[in-house]
């Protein structure tokens, strides 16, 4: 039987989600169609009678800015939103920055998979020679984490995600959810797709197979041990789902160079 209801969100479209770029930890906003996905999956909530309690979010704006325009479009802006980096997107090393397309026409399809699905592979770690590395560690949210800046990631497994999710999870969210209080996760494809792991119990090799789409809500109804008592539900046009799930798995197709 059903005790508890969990959201997770994957923010909306970014700008270099549609650039088809690893976007990672570099801080970006959403794009006119991330902010029109967010605003849609808000009005979608709305209409089917769903009111939350409390919001979390990782410190990354593109998941902070998709939690205020649902909750806008629900008409919930006073609920409280709690954010922490522990929600963050997987940190994607060397990688970030780099177009998936453009990877997989380089180092092959599979190789590309491996980086962007695998459970346990970790792609090569960002160093200071990387374009993007001072705008991330010298960006003063992560003065702000609870380890120190020198003590966060360079690069990241799926199941390095889950590791540092895992404490945040069972110390900060668990106790909500056990109050009775229904909870929207708006946070990244990664972190989303690790809580699934967690939760859902999805092998090392099946969790390569889930994709999630942004913009789309995830419906998780849970039992009193916090387990699903039925399949997740992607809520919206069934039709529209699978159609944006293919795009995101298309991203780490080799293009046909011109």
């Amino acid at each position: 039987m059903s005790k508890y209801k969990l959201f997770l969100l994957r923010h909306g479209e970014g700008a270099w989600n549609k650039e088809n770029r690893f976007c990672s930890w570099v801080d970006q906003k959403l794009s006119e169609n991330g902010l029109k996905e967010a605003q849609e999956c808000g009005a979608l909530l709305k209409e089917q009678g769903y009111k939350f309690d409390l919001v979390f979010t990782s410190i990354l704006s593109r998941s902070i800015q998709t939690a205020w325009l649902v909750m806008e479009a629900m008409g919930q802006e006073w609920v409280p939103v709690v954010k922490s980096w522990r929600l963050n997107e997987r940190h994607y090393g060397a990688l970030i920055g780099l177009n998936r397309a453009e990877m997989a026409r380089e180092h092959g399809e599979e190789k590309v998979k491996l980086w962007r699905r695998s459970y346990d592979i970790t792609p090569p770690p960002i160093d200071e020679s990387h374009p993007y590395f001072l705008e991330i560690y010298n960006d003063r949210r992560y003065t702000t984490c609870d380890v120190p800046k020198e003590n966060l990631p360079r690069a990241e497994s799926l199941k390095e995600v889950l590791d540092r999710l895992l404490p945040y999870w069972n110390s900060t969210v668990v106790p909500e959810i056990r109050k009775g209080k229904t909870i929207l996760i708006s946070a990244h494809g990664n972190s989303c797709r690790a809580l699934l792991k967690h939760l859902e119990g999805v092998s090392d090799q099946d969790i390569a197979k889930v994709t999630l789409p942004t913009g789309v809500p995830v419906l998780l109804e849970l039992d009193e041990n916090l387990r699903p008592t039925k399949p997740r539900q992607l809520l919206g046009d069934q039709e529209k789902i699978q159609a944006a799930i293919k795009k995101v798995e298309d991203q780490g197709k080799a293009k046909p160079s011109t």
